[in-house]
Formats: C-alpha cells, sequence, structure tokens
C-alpha cells in the first residue's frame, strides 16, 4: 500500500525531500502545498535579480510545478496555505489563495519546511508604501519592478546581514545612494568587530554609507519621500527602505498543533528530524539543530544544512536510518570584489558558550607571490586553549578564499586538531596557492603557540600596555612605512637592521614587537628571543589596527582600548 505525503513549503529543505522521496519509492503519493507562487527558488540569488546581474526571473526557480509534476510525478500546488495541522486526525486544513476554496487533506507523513519570515519590527509606518521586506520571488519581483518603474535615486536598508549586504551592493552598482542603519556596531553578526571592519572599509570605498549603532523607531511618508526616523540621529530621507533586521521561524502551523517548540520558537527535531507529534517531520530555517561546536541549541538560517536535512527527512519517511549530525553555520558572500567567509564559532560566541579560546591572525597571499595577480587575505583561526581544537575561522580578501574556509570547515567536521592543519597535503601550483598553503601557514603558527616559540599580544590589549617604561615597544617595518602611521610609543627598528642595532634595546624588560602583518615581527622575536628577550609578537599587525582605527573614524565612534595613540 502506497503512503501519502504532505509537504509544507516547496523551497530549500522541503523540495529536496520531495525530489528525494520520489527516488526512494516510486508509488508514493507525494503533494507539496506551497504559500507563495514559486517552488524551489534560489533565496541566495533574490538580491542578484533586483540588481540586473540575473536578468531572466526564470533563472530564479530551479524547478516549476509542472516540471515536478512531469519529472518526479509529485503534486505541488503553489498558492496554497496550510493554515492547521490536525495531529490526531492525520489531516491538514489547506486554502487555495487563488480562489479561496477551503479544504482537509490526510496524510500518512507530514513534512514541515516554512522557513523564516523576515522580522517584521512593531515600528510607526510599517507597511507604508515604498517598504519592502525580501523573502519569496515575489518580493523581488516587487522591488524589481519599483526599481525599474519608479527610478528611485536612494534607499535605506535596515539590517547589515547577508541579505541586508547583498541588496545594498545590487542596489549601489545601480548607481543609487544607498544606506545602511545597523543596531550593532558591526555588519555580518558571524564576523568578530576586527574582521568585520574590513568589509565596513570595502563598503565605504564602493559609496555606500554606513550607520552603525543607530536604530530605526518609524517611517513617515513625506511629501513623495520616506522618512526613516532614527533614535539617536536625523532622520533619512529616501526613495524607498528595505528591512533586512533578521529572519524568525515561521513556525505558528507548529505551535498551534501542539508539536514542541524550542529556542526562540523553533521546532524541536531529534537527528532524523521528527517532531514531537508522530509521523510529523520538520526541515530548514524553522528547525531547532545542534551546533556541532558548542553542542548546544542553535538556530541556523542556510540553504546547505536546509537541503541536507530535506535528504535526511526523506530517508527516514521511506523508512530508511539517516541522522543530521549537526549545523557549524559555514558560509560565504560576495561583497563588491571582495569575498568573506566564516564557519564554527567566532571569538565572541566562542566565549559566550564559555570556551577557552585562543587564535592566530595572517595576512597570506591567495597564491604564490611570483606569479601575478595574488592578493591578500586576512584569516582569523581559532582553537580552544589547551585542547588545541578548532572552534572555527573567518577569512576576507579574493581569490582562494572560498577554497580555505572550506578545508577549515571539513578539518572541524572531521574533528582535527589545530596543530593538524600544519600536516595538510594540499594541492599546489604557482597560480592557486603557495607550497605552504594559508591554512598550512596557520597549523605553522599554532605549533609555534604550542611548542612556547611564539607567543602574542592582539589589538584590544595595546592600549593596555604601560607607558612608564616597563615594557619595550618596537616596530620592525620599514622606516618609510613608520614613517606613513604608527603607533605612539612604539620605536622603529627595522627588521633588517635589528641584529646590529640590539644594543639600543633595554634588557630586562618584556619586548612587544609589530610589523605590517605580523611576519617581520615574528621573526623579529626570535632574533629577540634567542638573545635573552622576553618577546611578544602582535597578531595580526598594524594593518589590521590601523584599519580598526580607520573605522572608528570613519564611524565617529571612540577609539576602543587606547586606539587614540595612533599616529
Amino acid at each position: 500500500m502506497s503512503k501519502k505525503i504532505i509537504i509544507v513549503g516547496g523551497v530549500a529543505g522541503g523540495a529536496t525531500a520531495a525530489a528525494r522521496i520520489r527516488r526512494l519509492d516510486e508509488q508514493a503519493e507525494i503533494i507539496v502545498f506551497e504559500r507563495s507562487g514559486f517552488v524551489s527558488y534560489a533565496n541566495c540569488g533574490l538580491p542578484y535579480y533586483i540588481g540586473g546581474v540575473i536578468q531572466d526571473k526564470e533563472e530564479l526557480t530551479l524547478q516549476t510545478p509542472e516540471n515536478f509534476r512531469e519529472r518526479f510525478r509529485i503534486d505541488v500546488r503553489v498558492r496554497h496555505e496550510v493554515t492547521a495541522i490536525h495531529p490526531d486526525k492525520k489531516t491538514v486544513s489547506v486554502k487555495n489563495l487563488k480562489t479561496g476554496e477551503e479544504f482537509e487533506e490526510n496524510y500518512d507523513k507530514l513534512l514541515l519546511s516554512p522557513g523564516a519570515r523576515p522580522v517584521q519590527p512593531n515600528l510607526p509606518g510599517v507597511g507604508i508604501d515604498n517598504l519592502f521586506t525580501l523573502r519569496t520571488v515575489e518580493d523581488t519581483l516587487r522591488i524589481r519592478e519599483f526599481v525599474l518603474k519608479e527610478k528611485p535615486k536612494s534607499a535605506v536598508l535596515a539590517g547589515g546581514g547577508y541579505i541586508g549586504l547583498e541588496v545594498a551592493e545590487n542596489l549601489r552598482e545601480l548607481g543609487m545612494d544607498v544606506t545602511i542603519v545597523q543596531r550593532p556596531n558591526q555588519v555580518l553578526n558571524p564576523l568578530d568587530y576586527e574582521m568585520a571592519t574590513f568589509v565596513h572599509a570595502k563598503m565605504r570605498e564602493k559609496g555606500i554609507h554606513l550607520m552603525l549603532g543607530h536604530s530605526v523607531e518609524g517611517f513617515e511618508q513625506k511629501d513623495g519621500k520616506t522618512m526613516v526616523i532614527l533614535k539617536d540621529g536625523e532622520p533619512l530621507k529616501t526613495d524607498m527602505v528595505i528591512l533586512a533586521i533578521g529572519v524568525a521561524p515561521d513556525t505558528r502551523l507548529a505551535k498551534d498543533a501542539g508539536i514542541s517548540l524550542g529556542i526562540k520558537n523553533s521546532i524541536v527535531v531529534n537527528e532524523r528530524m521528527e517532531t514531537s507529534a508522530p509521523d510529523i517531520y520538520a526541515v530548514g530555517d524553522a528547525v531547532e539543530v545542534h551546533h556541532r561546536i558548542t553542542g548546544q541549541k542553535a538556530l541556523i538560517s542556510l540553504a546547505g544544512p536546509a537541503n541536507k536535512q530535506g535528504r535526511i527527512a526523506a530517508d527516514n519517511i521511506c523508512g530508511g536510518n539517516s541522522s543530521y549530525k549537526g549545523s557549524q553555520g559555514s558560509s560565504v558572500i560576495k561583497i563588491f570584489d571582495m569575498t568573506v567567509a566564516t564557519t564554527g564559532l567566532n571569538e565572541q560566541a566562542a566565549k559566550q558558550a564559555g570556551i577557552d579560546c585562543d587564535k592566530v591572525y595572517l595576512s597570506p597571499a591567495s597564491h604564490a607571490s611570483y606569479y601575478p595577480g595574488g592578493t591578500m587575505m586576512t584569516m582569523k583561526v581559532l582553537f580552544e586553549k589547551e585542547t588545541y581544537r578548532l572552534l572555527g575561522a573567518q577569512i576576507i580578501g579574493y581569490d582562494g578564499v572560498d577554497k580555505r574556509i572550506d578545508v577549515l570547515a571539513t578539518a572541524m567536521a572531521a574533528g582535527m586538531s589545530a596543530l593538524e592543519l600544519q600536516d595538510l597535503d594540499l594541492a599546489y601550483a604557482p597560480p592557486y596557492s603557495s607550497a605552504k598553503d594559508p591554512v598550512n601557514m596557520a597549523g605553522f603558527m599554532i605549533d609555534n603557540i604550542e611548542t612556547g616559540t611564539l607567543k602574542q599580544f592582539f589589538w584590544d590589549e595595546v592600549g593596555e600596555l604601560p607607558d612608564d617604561g616597563s615594557v619595550v615597544l618596537l616596530d620592525t617595518r620599514t622606516t618609510e612605512e613608520y614613517g606613513r602611521g604608527h603607533i605612539n610609543g612604539f620605536v622603529n627598528i627595522p627588521l633588517d637592521e635589528l641584529r646590529e642595532r640590539i644594543g639600543e634595546i633595554r634588557r630586562g624588560f618584556p619586548v612587544y614587537v609589530m610589523c605590517q602583518s605580523g611576519l617581520r615581527s615574528y621573526l623579529s622575536c626570535r632574533i629577540l628571543a634567542q638573545n635573552g628577550f622576553d618577546c611578544y609578537n602582535f597578531s595580526g599587525g598594524y594593518r589590521l589596527y590601523e584599519t580598526i582605527y580607520r573605522d572608528c573614524v570613519a564611524a565617529k565612534q571612540s577609539y576602543p582600548c587606547g586606539m587614540d595613540k595612533i599616529n
């Protein structure tokens, strides 16, 4: 006897599950109800249609209801909203949004893939014209139509997450004046603040205005314009507003059906993607997952996990025994010509989870320095003290960023320690890498910490260094580099002159050394340590420090940790 399977939500996890079920069970009756007018569409591609990078709207949909019917014999019903679930009767209530017809449909197995909805703040003026959110293809078409028809000259985006930054880039590429308003003092929460400053610099370079640390309090229409009311600033006058302040699990159906909910009202599932209700599964942005690094419950709204969960739920619906091992939040985003990628925990999240962590910063080239076209990337790799367990990584740069983050994500998933990164046998040719790949280099640095060869200090500790003469502050860049900018109190002795001038350094005091990226200062520390000095290397170098400082200047924020010492 064939099973009847109903799937609520036809994007990402739902569409993946439907196709997988059919591959496993040719006899199953599969019905997909999708509230919007499209299924299996590429959420991550929506901003690029608004900007005209993707020109054909048909390219946004990977499958159509007709395709599903013809290839998979799956009954996909768009513009059909499931309004209630009745676990006791094993039925769902459905409304045809085209005709208004309401009916009940029975099921043997039910899969919920409702996704997440944009957060709609309860602010005055929400709902006025020229104010948009972005979740569905319909939202995208509406924004694109407005842009083409009204030809707005300016836009304000409330929110600096992935969608907000992608939309900002695309609108800016259309020639619009774009402002991002964000309550935290940085964009992209998966990044730590100091890494986010490189993103801020790129966006400002491209002409996007950043109002970080500001809160939106409401919206008004005035003289054909939309006024964005700020809590702590003058109103912003603009032609359009896009709300991108985050998403929340869309779990009303599950809640009303008595299905157990977890953090932030997400749906609780086990590793088989089963909910608390018999024969009901859930996947995607609406479910609570196990974080692979912390072991804690988490919400991770990314397409990769949603698709994997859909496959796993399908396996189990069809009598298999697949399990979801958890998420670690690997992600990548294009910001103009820059690439930003993360995996695992950032430092803030690690500390919040009670993990005692350490870190290294490095600024390697994307490929061999002698081969033309190499670009610099900035890497931050986190690991647990004592155990050297890999916790997370953040990389910002141009070529090769995605490759390195995937290597690190794989190493983390495999349970490798940070020390084992130095042993990875990675592909090398001058156009693609260096003989010592950046991932290997991170491993070498961490090994130096483990052996005591490298001792570090960090950007947020500079302001705590005493200025009473009890420490020596040394800058080993060239005279020209030092002259273009340095931190007050740091004396310049270039690396190549250090051995001859070592007598100028006072003995008996700790020596804190910096250079542009951290390499020359490390070499200097090796010289000094073998000559009897207690030496600490500035991780990330002056390049990192200056980027943070410039960000504070641009944002008109107070300088953290003594940054007013820069000259």
